[in-house]
């Protein structure tokens, strides 16, 4: 279960819905609420219009909104004997099956205020119906058919049959026209949400002890530890791999800066160290003396190249600088004169 919030208000003042998908049979419900409700007012509507038509489930698998992970509801399902499990934080493909509910959800919405007008919630009803009575590949039925063992009888039946011999009022005219082309809409979302899955989607997978790079920003607009601008770096790290949680996630080991940040991440949320010997400094005391600020002074060893630089109507004479402790290829170019003021033994 999840919630798709900021909606236009409607006449009755709810701006979201509650989007609820049975993972067995896919079929779901959308109920119209407003985002202030107390999770007081969504047991009670939960009791009204799930468990009176389902019974009670074993599991619910959610976000951690905050009316999820609130006091009341955990103690409602603890008395229900319900399992409750939430998403690893930043990562709502979790709860897949309702996210692309979601989707699916919010394409026809538009969809119906834009080709029938009026307030998304007076489409709401019929765009459950076509939802639960579209066919799903997953299940190979719809969801109508998987809850109730039968397929459903509605008035598009009747125009794919072409049995219709009677003349209905204008009311269910009108609503078997907004089913047709929502059931349209509905088939063209879900081709649309598939190819754009299975073109980014790719497994990953990583073993404990492994060292990854976390993300900065998982999703757009999102930005985590205290990193923010333009030229934020796009990864921090590397940490080490504690465990793997679940199939998808695992526990990382952070730094005492980050304790306030939950330690588990999602796989997607990971990218992988790959060490280079090339980035491990050597330290040998006898050649390189550490301060107490962890710092140390370089030491020119000798000159590899000299060269003059023209600028305009002045010259500046330039040498090419070997380092102790760095190889050739990290000499660097310094300006003459003041490498013979730092280092007159030098030359």
């Amino acid at each position: 279960m999840d919630f798709v919030i900021g909606l236009p208000r409607s006449q009755q003042g709810r701006d979201a819905i509650w989007v609820v998908v049975d993972r067995l049979t896919k079929s779901a419900h959308f109920l119209p609420i407003k985002t202030t409700d107390t999770a007081e007012r969504l047991t009670k509507l939960y009791v009204e219009q799930i468990i009176r038509l389902h019974g009670i489930p074993k599991v619910i698998i959610s976000d951690r909104d905050s009316k999820f992970t609130s006091h009341f509801w955990k103690k409602v399902h603890t008395a229900f004997s319900t399992e409750l499990k939430f998403s690893t934080a930043f990562h709502p493909q979790t709860d897949e099956q309702t996210e692309r509910t979601i989707q699916t959800l919010e394409d026809l919405l538009r969809m119906c205020v834009l080709d029938f007008g009026g307030s998304w919630e007076d489409h709401l009803a019929l765009i459950e119906f076509a939802y639960n009575d579209s066919y799903q590949t997953s299940i190979g039925m719809a969801p109508y058919e998987a809850l109730y063992g039968r397929r459903c009888q509605s008035p598009v039946c009747w125009f794919e049959s072409g049995e219709r011999a009677m003349f209905g009022p204008e009311l269910v005219d009108e609503a078997t026209e907004k089913v047709k082309q929502i059931l349209e809409r509905l088939q063209v979302a879900q081709d649309r949400q598939k190819k754009y899955y299975d073109a980014n989607h790719r497994h990953v997978e990583f073993e404990v002890d492994d060292h990854v790079f976390l993300k900065v920003s998982p999703m757009k607009g999102v930005t985590r530890f205290g990193k923010i601008g333009k030229l934020k770096p796009r990864f921090i790290g590397p940490f080490q791999i504690l465990e793997r949680v679940g199939t998808v996630a695992y526990r990382v080991a952070l730094p005492p800066h980050l304790a306030g940040v939950h330690d588990v991440f999602h796989v997607s949320s990971l990218k992988k160290h790959v060490p280079d010997p090339t980035h491990i400094i050597r330290y040998d005391p006898e050649l390189m003396e550490i301060q107490p600020n962890l710092c140390y002074k370089e030491v020119p060893i000798r000159i590899l190249a000299k060269s003059v630089e023209q600028l305009r109507s002045k010259q500046i004479p330039m040498v090419k600088i070997l380092w102790k402790n760095q190889e050739e290829r990290e000499a660097t170019w310094e300006v003459e004169d003041e490498m013979r003021k730092k280092f007159p033994g030098l030359f």
